[in-house]
């Protein structure tokens, strides 16, 4: 593998020392081409899956292993991983079962077992191979503190983010349709190296308020006058790491509820720059960021947050009775998603948070507010 940088060497580390205290030998990381599943083979290998699958094997003791199906050959550039052992094979999981019978591994430590791996390799890897043993919350955890490279790979995701926000802000008007709006945010996605590593959607509603269901961006509905748009912008910049910033945009005065609920949003983004603290639990931490929505009468149609890195998606969310501790150089994306009492309306925006030694920090350096598209980039600072 040759000289591993000191964070690669770092995470290798973190992992290994959460297959100790699991009593595993090994742990399995799957990574797939579903957007945002494919960040964990990254993180170990270096290598960005462009089509199809693929898993790191990362031994207790010992080298790495990164293991294709021997359809992708062709698919990713392969030198790009600092594994020196890369595998091509019909059956990944086959392949597996047999390395770990060699090794006589007694327990597996599978990350992606309950959404990501593939059946056929499940169905092989457990045929008569080694205990596999879900390893999704302990992998995430192992990778949940974020370094300095990762904490300035963040940063650079988030600055594209936002930009991406005020180009959606720019171009939002009646007569457009809800994609030719978006477009522009995905042309300067991929022109900043995101490449495919986008998942953008939007919430849209008549009257002055927003429904909570999420969908694609139409090419055919036009935005209206009085509509409320929720571009839920969600990118991995080039160093890989997802980041999620948002706000919701009104033509026109928003409805009451909307309002409300913007006031609630305002709360929460207060109390989470004080509450957001080494050491406050993650269930606590829900607790004190939701209570300005459930003392309106609003329930929480989505998770109020959760970590996020290399995966979209990773442990500890912020929610109900998880106890997981935060610790500094955390990162979370926080999005209450408010909805009304009749189901009818909603608001959701977003943020990527750090945690640090003095508590919460917001990184897109947005106001927490609905936008009404005639803010002016030049009022930036002044609106931080």
């Amino acid at each position: 593998m040759g000289g591993l940088s000191a964070d690669v060497d770092r995470r290798y580390r973190n992992v290994r020392e959460a297959l100790a205290r699991n009593d595993l030998d090994a742990a399995v990381v799957a990574g797939s081409e579903y957007t945002g599943f494919e960040g964990a083979v990254t993180y170990l290998s270096g290598f960005l899956i462009v089509h199809r699958y693929a898993y790191v094997l990362l031994p207790l003791e010992g080298e790495p292993s990164i293991v294709f199906p021997v359809e992708a050959r062709y698919v990713g550039e392969h030198g790009t991983t600092w594994i020196d052992e890369q595998v091509f094979v019909d059956t990944p999981g086959s392949w597996l079962r047999e390395r770990a019978r060699e090794r006589r591994w007694k327990r597996l430590g599978v990350y992606g077992l309950d959404y990501v791996m593939p059946v056929r390799d499940y169905r092989a890897l457990a045929d008569g191979g080694p205990e596999l043993v879900s390893f999704d919350v302990e992998f995430d955890l192992a990778r949940a503190v974020k370094s300095e490279e990762e904490i300035a790979s963040v940063q650079e995701s988030v600055r594209i983010n936002t930009e991406g926000f005020w180009i959606f802000l720019e171009e939002f008007a009646p007569g457009r349709t809800e994609a030719e709006v978006l477009a522009p945010c995905e042309r300067y996605f991929v022109e900043q190296g995101c490449g495919r590593l986008t998942m953008d959607m939007v919430l849209v509603g008549e009257g002055g308020a927003a429904e909570p269901e999420f969908r694609i961006a139409s090419t055919e509905r036009l935005i209206r006058a009085g509509d409320v748009v929720l571009p839920s912008l969600e990118i991995a910049g080039p160093g890989g790491h997802w980041v999620e910033v948002s706000r919701a945009i009104a033509d026109g005065e928003p409805g009451d509820e909307t309002r409300r609920m913007e006031e609630a949003y305002e709360e929460y983004f207060e109390v989470a720059r004080t509450v957001m603290r080494p050491g406050a639990s993650a269930h606590e931490v829900h607790r004190a960021v939701s209570q300005g929505f459930a003392d309106r009468g609003y329930q929480l149609g989505h998770v109020t947050g959760h970590s996020i890195g290399m995966t979209m998606i990773e442990f500890p969310k912020i929610g109900e009775g998880v106890e997981t501790e935060l610790a500094e150089n955390m990162v979370f994306s926080m999005h209450p998603h408010a909805i009304a009492e009749d189901g009818k309306a909603c608001l959701y925006m977003q943020d990527t948070w750090l945690v640090t030694a003095d508590g919460g920090e917001p990184l897109a350096g947005l106001p927490m507010r609905v936008f009404q598209g005639d803010e002016s980039r030049l009022s930036r600072s002044s609106d931080r």
